[in-house]
């Protein structure tokens, strides 16, 4: 599936980033399984990439927000603009690309659905930083028949709020957390600002007065019974390590993820060798920690002024996003698929 158009990116004034949603039709007309996929990468301004499935049942809201086949500007984790039926229930992540990723496969005798007449939304992130052309990105999607016997993949995200202040010797009015989140409505809109506030509070803190650092973390829980197969970790140009861990501070905790090393330009999804059983409730912790100085060090990032770096949508704001999917049942890792 590719771009009908070349699309510009464009950011609004005083931002560096444009998020562009395009609908692609996979012409899907029975039921079937997506075991592998590809984003290709039309330009370097490509920071990443979320693709999200639309049912049958949305598919005219998404044709009319379609603007003749242009898409539409979508910040944030939505894809379907100006209806309440945008959250992730209604339109699920069916994968996600970040540089490094080639071929994405999921892991053997698991899959995820694609129902008959279903759209795809490809919601990339543009970095303006990069560069100013026209881009035009295309998807590949691997099929097969929905009477294969697969498992279906379910996926589990896990955010913790970066606060990160700008490092010792830099100075700026943007230094100043509420003055960074006011510049981050500005860029971005007042539902950017919220998304921030609302991330603080599901993790317990003060969104007025978060712990500030340069380590981020949360605990979160499996909403149900099952086995993590394929885990992945996600953070800007600041980050520098991220652990997934089960059951911290007890005799039973175990690593699930660990990247003591990780590095923007080479993410990816891990496999699980091993899956790994969870329990219905059962907690996880996610753990990021950044590097502010590197933002005096990278070039793509000495450009912005310094400022005190959140959660935000932006290539120079952060994320701290585990990633785990799991199946209900323990998969057939015999399947030839």
């Amino acid at each position: 599936m590719k771009m009908a158009h070349a699309y510009q990116p464009r950011a609004a004034v005083g931002s560096t980033d444009d998020y562009h949603c395009t609908l692609l039709n996979p012409h899907v007309t029975k039921n079937s399984y997506i075991i592998s996929s590809q984003f290709k990468p039309g330009s370097t301004q490509d920071h990443h990439a979320a693709l999200f499935l639309v049912p049958q049942s949305l598919s005219a809201i998404a044709q009319q927000d379609n603007k003749v086949g242009k898409g539409w500007t979508c910040f944030g984790e939505g894809a379907l603009p100006n209806t309440a039926l945008a959250g992730l229930t209604q339109v699920p992540l069916l994968s996600f690309w970040s540089p490094g990723h080639g071929i994405d496969l999921l892991p053997k005798g698991t899959a995820v659905a694609l129902p008959a007449g279903s759209l795809v939304i490809m919601q990339v992130h543009y970095n303006l930083l990069a560069g100013h052309k026209p881009v035009k990105d295309s998807l590949v999607l691997h099929t097969v028949p929905a009477s294969t016997p697969l498992q279906l993949l379910h996926l589990n995200l896990m955010l913790a709020p970066p606060d990160i202040p700008c490092p010792a010797g830099v100075t700026g009015p943007l230094c100043d957390r509420a003055a960074s989140l006011a510049n981050q409505g500005q860029r971005f809109g007042q539902t950017a600002v919220a998304e921030v506030n609302g991330i603080e509070s599901i993790c317990g803190h003060d969104s007025s007065h978060p712990p500030v650092g340069n380590t981020a973390t949360c605990m979160a829980s499996f909403g149900k019974k099952g086995y993590i197969v394929r885990v992945q970790a996600h953070m800007h140009l600041l980050g520098t390590t991220f652990k997934m861990v089960l059951d911290p501070g007890t005799p039973q905790a175990r690593t699930v993820l660990d990247v003591p090393h990780y590095d923007f330009h080479n993410q990816r999804s891990y496999n699980l060798t091993t899956p790994i059983p969870v329990t219905a409730g059962e907690p996880v912790q996610v753990t990021c920690t950044y590097d502010p100085t590197l933002a005096q060090e990278l070039p793509v990032l000495r450009k912005t002024p310094h400022h005190f770096v959140t959660w935000g949508d932006g290539s120079t704001d952060e994320m701290c996003i585990g990633l785990a999917w799991t199946s209900n049942v323990l998969p057939n890792a015999h399947s030839s698929l």
